[in-house]
């Protein structure tokens, strides 16, 4: 990289916008304290670090935990006979919360991944919508950080109802999370996740907690073309017949541009 690129910083939250995603590289490397922190890819620069269920009910501000809990029973109860012979049992809800991730529920949970090529890919993964912003992004959170900062809220407020929790399912079912190197997030409905750090890292501009890298949407087949040749793709991240459907017709896409 010839020059380092301008990074912001205000209450815990950094960005900076890279002018080709062959400098991503350089700020995973010479920023992020590994192991600690996780990746998230987004298409849309202006999406909110927000999960699907946020988006539905984050207006029912007085019914959003009885909204939840039937929601969660509807889904389970709508999942008897359809896991296949013996499933492993799921004894917490964010084990359903997670199988259902993948599955098409709208959940409470956002998806992650301890690799920041898997994000890259899944920024740039989408062809482009008619809005499609000028730039995907890729966050990185201090999972550490964010746990710590968690716990001492916890320690001083027994009650403390603001909650925001990095966690892994310890059920094999799900072959796509495995392949993703992934885990999930829950942060409380009506605050999206930049929205937390900020306000509970105010002055915060010495320790990057959350960083958003904006990469050039332009630049996805270049991107894309590289990440395959280090075996992300569609068929190596989704082990179904997903995966081999999609990556196809991304291979269509570009025999055809």
């Amino acid at each position: 990289m010839a020059k380092w690129p301008k990074m912001d910083a205000s209450d815990g939250v950094f960005s900076t916008e890279l002018k080709s995603w062959r400098d991503f590289h350089d700020v995973v490397a010479r920023t992020l304290d590994y192991p600690w922190y996780v990746f998230r890819g987004q298409r849309m620069s202006n999406w909110l670090l927000e999960p699907s269920l946020a988006r539905i009910i984050k207006n029912q501000k007085d019914r959003i935990k009885q909204l939840m809990a039937d929601h969660l029973v509807t889904f389970q109860l709508a999942s008897r006979g359809r896991r296949g012979t013996n499933p492993p049992p799921l004894t917490t809800d964010n084990d359903w919360w997670a199988l259902g991730q993948h599955h098409g529920l709208a959940t409470p949970l956002l998806d992650w991944t301890s690799s920041p090529y898997v994000a890259l890919f899944f920024a740039l993964a989408e062809p482009p919508s008619p809005d499609q912003t000028e730039h995907c992004v890729v966050f990185t959170a201090h999972r550490q950080r964010i746990e710590q900062k968690k716990t001492a809220l916890n320690n001083d407020d027994p009650f403390f109802m603001d909650e925001f929790e990095f966690f892994q399912p310890r059920s094999d079912e799900n072959s796509r999370m495995v392949a993703q190197s992934g885990l999930f997030s829950r942060s409380p409905i009506g605050t999206d996740v930049e929205s937390w750090v900020s306000n509970y890292f105010k002055g915060e501009k010495n320790k990057i907690t959350l960083l958003k890298v904006s990469i050039p949407y332009s630049e996805r087949t270049e991107c894309l073309k590289a990440l395959h040749v280090m075996n992300l793709n569609h068929a190596t991240l989704f082990p179904d017949l997903y995966g081999a459907g999609k990556l196809s017709t991304e291979l269509l896409r570009r025999a055809t541009a």
